[in-house]
């Protein structure tokens, strides 16, 4: 309910909640300026949310930052605040969607339009965002960042001289729920017509001046600095055997809000900056200098200018390292995972419902968890797949098409409450399956694999085992297959095919490791050797369906049946030379009509994969310079529609450009684009528990350092010449351009 009565001005000294007055830096808490070349950076405010604001997050709660002089807006939103419910049948339109959460909104007096100087940025090295302007001859700054240790958000206004804020906060609550105010405070709270209880809480701190609490709204007087805290968040558990339901969020939000406004400013800065370079930090490309004069530019007026080639490579390395950004943004340990918008999204009906797509899209999103060296943001997804595991039984039994089939599959989307919505993508249980499986590879925690990752590779195994048909002549085929969004058939599809083969491979090396379930173990390789193969076909491509019937002018955005070349691992250059050209010819006959986002970067990621640098650099430099919004989000239409699986393709694709892993070795630089003759990347992740370092020089390999967590035999290989060498755990080994020690 809303306050009542005739409201009061009031003081809130800071001191005694601890916050700090301080002058606010953008150059960082330490004083020094952020890394150019890590900083998104605009000399105006944003006007359109999908390509111009600024995204922030802490895994669970995300806002979009606007940067408005008189009026600010910051569009907010919390992961599981979804419509919809468990829903076995399919019924895409009861599925449900992500939505939006509502907007603060802050309204400044006194002259704030008629600016001087104005800079809006977003530091990726520290996650902070920030505005400065002078207007009246006073310097305003202000800073907003999502803390993942205190779990809020946090936004701060100073300026140079006392007195100078005088206006409002506002809360809207996309849902209708009333806003009540007092005490510094507002708060919404409300219920989803599926019984979703939420809430978000604001906290208004004043320095200075007086602060009035009424009618929905904050007002503050002549305050020499603000400090607003905002928690969100409901009361949805990702537990089936609770109904998706856990305990209502208002203490819990009532806690966070409280523990955070008992810290100093600059205390809650800091634990947020160290916790996040924590992850982000671990990792350090450079793949050449931009001219002075282009570096200098806007980020919009760079990217409006880039052109391939060299002519801004720094340009190219902040949108790798945004990918990594945006992923520690918006998957964090506790939270839900990235779906189609990541954690970002201002529409009650988003486009797709914002949903998870199981056919590429959700499983994109984490191509560079594990390479880019952050595993802790893969946990969400492999959380979910967890979770979805009896919804799926139920629905995976519920289907008449499925039989007495042991295991389960999943639809080509599905919700947050196991709930399935439009059409039965059959393998992908397994894609999801191959992510379990990855976070062991690059791991090697052999706890987990025993404990989560192999009873879910085996359970889904038993769904092939009952579902594949075998002909007469005992090869083993998945029957009634669909090639995502490209057609149905009844004989066999490459993408069923690759899928489930990749499945049993990375069953059989779990059960391998373990050194368990031997006859399992053993049938499983006795059904992989049956499996239909790929095929090449009559115009030496690489057949997406067992009939030969590719046309070559076949322009598709999908390009399923390359899925055993990337993510899979069956076909390769160096183990299957014949399909690996007939996936280039394949490959080259699609070509990039259509420029969808997230297909140029999986192109980017293939040709990477077939040893092609030029090529693979021509599709990351499409995907930055013609899917790339002004704020860098990922267009999956061209200007129409953003979906952020591209953004986080193109930073995988990078790190397979650079490093590979995947085919019991690790190649050293081997897509290497002639763009980036000089540089080094460090902290990459390669699968048997390593970490490497590469520094290059005039398109050659100088030296490259190998870190062993497990210390074990190591295959390294760079160009033709492959060396063997015996590791120690947590020692580094130090190779130069020969692979010498």
């Amino acid at each position: 309910m809303k306050s009542r009565g005739k409201p009061k001005w009031k003081t809130v000294a800071a001191a005694a909640i601890a916050l700090t007055i301080m002058p606010l830096s953008l150059s960082g808490a330490g004083g020094a300026s952020p890394p150019k070349h890590l900083t998104l950076w605009y000399k105006q405010p944003a006007k359109k949310w999908m390509t111009e604001a600024l995204p922030i997050g802490n895994g669970s709660l995300g806002a979009m930052i606007f940067g408005g002089l008189d009026t600010e807006r910051i569009q907010f939103n919390e992961d599981s605040l979804w419509t919809g419910d468990e829903n076995p049948s399919g019924n895409y339109k009861t599925m449900g969607a992500y939505q939006t959460f509502g907007d603060v909104t802050i309204e400044l007096s006194g002259g704030q339009g008629d600016c001087r100087h104005y800079r809006r940025q977003l530091n990726i090295h520290e996650a902070v965002a920030g505005v400065t302007y002078t207007a009246g001859g006073v310097r305003y700054r202000r800073e907003y960042f999502a803390s993942y240790p205190d779990q809020v958000m946090v936004f701060r206004l100073t300026a140079d001289r006392p007195g100078r804020y005088t206006g409002a906060v506002r809360l809207t609550d996309a849902h209708e729920a009333t806003i009540a105010a007092a005490e510094g405070r507002l708060t919404a709270s409300g219920a989803l017509k599926n019984g979703l209880a939420y809430e978000a809480q604001v906290l208004l701190v004043n320095e200075g001046g007086r602060v009035q609490a009424a009618d929905g709204a904050i007002r503050f007087r002549n305050a020499h600095g603000l400090t607003i805290i905002l928690a969100a968040g409901t009361n949805y558990a990702n537990r089936h055997e609770q109904k998706w339901r856990g305990p209502h969020p208002h203490e819990r939000l009532t806690r966070q809000v409280g523990a955070a406004a008992a810290k100093p400013y600059e205390t809650l800065r800091a634990r947020h900056v160290k916790d996040y370079q924590h992850l982000f930090s671990r990792v350090a490309l450079d793949v050449g200098r931009t001219e002075e004069q282009v570096a200098a530019l806007p980020t919009d007026e760079r990217l409006a200018a880039y052109g391939p080639g060299g002519k801004d490579p720094e340009l190219e390395t902040l949108f790798f390292q945004f990918g990594r950004y945006l992923l520690i943004a918006c998957s964090r340990p506790g939270s839900l995972p990235a779906n189609l918008q990541g954690l970002w999204n201002d529409k009650n009906n988003p486009p797709w419902h914002a949903d998870y797509h199981t056919n590429i899209n959700i499983q994109m999103n984490y191509w560079p968890a594990e390479p880019a060296n952050l595993p802790e943001c893969h946990e969400p997804l492999l959380a979910m797949i967890e979770g979805l595991r009896e919804p799926s039984r139920t629905a995976t039994r519920a289907a008449r098409e499925f039989g007495d089939a042991r295991g389960w599959a999943v639809r080509t989307s599905h919700n947050i409450y196991g709930g399935h919505g439009w059409k039965w993508n059959k393998p992908g249980s397994a894609w999801y399956a191959r992510h379990l499986w990855e976070h062991y590879a690059f791991g090697q925690d052999k706890t987990y694999l025993r404990k989560m990752a192999y009873p879910v590779l085996k359970e889904i195994c038993e769904f092939w085992q009952d579902r594949l048909k075998r002909r007469e002549d005992g090869t083993l085929v998945v029957a009634g297959g669909w090639s995502p969004e490209h057609g149905p058939t009844e004989d066999g599809v490459s993408y069923d095919q690759q899928i489930v083969y990749d499945l049993f491979t990375n069953t059989l090396e779990a059960a391998d490791a373990l050194g368990t379930e031997r006859q399992h173990r053993d049938r499983i390789s006795a059904m992989r050797d049956r499996l239909l193969a790929p095929r090449i076909g009559k115009w030496g491509q690489l057949q997406e369906w067992e009939t030969d019937r590719d046309d070559p002018n076949d322009h598709h955005r999908h390009v399923s049946h390359m899925f055993a070349v990337f993510p899979g691992r069956q076909i390769s250059p160096t183990a299957t030379p014949e399909l690996s050209a007939a996936a280039a010819k394949s490959l080259e006959a699609r070509g990039s009509q259509g420029d969808v986002g997230w297909s140029n970067a999986w192109k980017t990621a293939l040709w990477a994969r077939l040893l092609d640098g030029e090529r693979a650099y021509g599709y990351y430099a499409r995907l930055l310079g013609r899917n790339a919004f002004p704020n860098f989000f990922n267009a999956c239409w061209p200007g129409r529609v953003f979906q952020i699986d591209g953004n986080f393709g193109g930073t995988a694709a990078v790190c397979d450009m650079l490093l590979q892993s995947h085919a019991g070795e690790i190649h050293l630089l081997p897509a290497l684009p002639k763009a980036w003759t000089t540089g080094s990347v460090k902290g990459l992740r390669a699968r048997g528990g390593f970490e490497v370092d590469i520094e290059w020089k005039d398109g050659r390999l100088t030296e490259a350092t190998l870190r062993s967590t497990l210390g074990r035999a190591l295959r390294v290989r760079y160009g033709d010449k492959v060396t063997d060498f015996q590791t120690q755990a947590g020692n580094a080994l130090r190779l130069d351009g020969a692979l010498k020690p």
